[in-house]
C-alpha cells in the first residue's frame, strides 16, 4: 500500500508542474524517476516517451501509466495515472473559476508570456538531451534529417503526414537497420571462421 501511495504522491507533484506537455516534462521526469528514485533508466524513459508519442493521450500521462505499471502492475498504473491527473484537474478548475475575471489583467498576460518562454526552454533542453542519446551514427542522423524535412515541410506536400505515422515509420526503419547491421556482422563472423 505504501508503494502505491508513494507512486500516487510522486505523480501528483509531477502533474502539478506539467507546463508545456510531454517533452517539457522530460527533465522533471528524469530528475524524479531516474535520478532521485531510481524507478527507471534514462533509456527506458526515452522508450516510454516514444511509445507515449504514438499512443492516444498526453505523453507525460502515458509515461506515468507505464512507470506505474512497471512498479505495481495494474494497481500501480492506476495510482500513478490518478496521481498525475489530480493536480492538473484541481488547477484547471481553479483557473476556470477565476480566469474570466483575470484574463485581461496585463500582469496575468505577462505571466502567461513568461511561462511560454520557460516552456520553450524546457522543450529545447529535452530535445538536446534526446539528441545526444539518439543521433549517434550516420544512419540516425539521416533518419533525423528525413523525418525533420517530412514533418517541417508537410504543409507543402500533397498529403500531410501525421507525426504518429512518422514515429511508426522511424521505428520500422530502426528495426530494418538493426537487422541489416546484424546480418553484416554475422556474415563477417562466418567468413572469419
Amino acid at each position: 500500500m505504501n508503494s502505491l501511495l508513494e507512486l500516487y504522491w510522486t505523480f501528483v507533484k509531477i502533474g502539478c508542474v506539467t507546463f508545456g506537455g510531454g517533452y517539457a516534462m522530460l527533465p522533471i521526469l528524469e530528475r524524479e524517476l531516474v535520478d532521485k528514485r531510481g524507478w527507471t533508466t534514462m533509456d527506458d524513459l526515452r522508450d516510454y516517451f516514444s511509445i507515449g508519442q504514438v499512443t492516444p493521450g498526453i505523453i507525460a500521462l502515458n509515461v506515468s501509466t507505464f512507470i506505474g505499471e512497471k512498479r505495481g502492475k495494474v494497481k500501480g498504473a492506476i495510482a500513478a495515472t490518478t496521481g498525475f491527473l489530480t493536480g492538473p484537474i484541481i488547477i484547471i478548475l481553479i483557473i476556470a473559476m477565476f480566469l474570466r475575471n483575470f484574463a485581461d489583467i496585463p500582469e496575468v498576460q505577462h505571466a502567461f508570456a513568461g511561462i511560454r518562454v520557460c516552456v520553450c526552454v524546457l522543450i529545447l533542453q529535452a530535445v538536446l538531451r534526446l539528441w545526444k542519446k539518439s543521433v549517434v551514427d550516420p544512419f540516425t542522423l539521416g533518419l533525423y534529417i528525413a523525418v525533420f524535412v517530412l514533418h517541417a515541410f508537410s504543409g507543402l506536400l500533397p498529403v500531410r503526414i501525421p507525426a504518429a505515422v512518422l514515429v511508426i515509420l522511424s521505428g520500422i526503419a530502426g528495426i530494418l537497420a538493426a537487422r541489416h547491421k546484424n546480418g553484416k556482422a554475422a556474415g563477417k563472423e562466418a567468413k572469419g571462421q
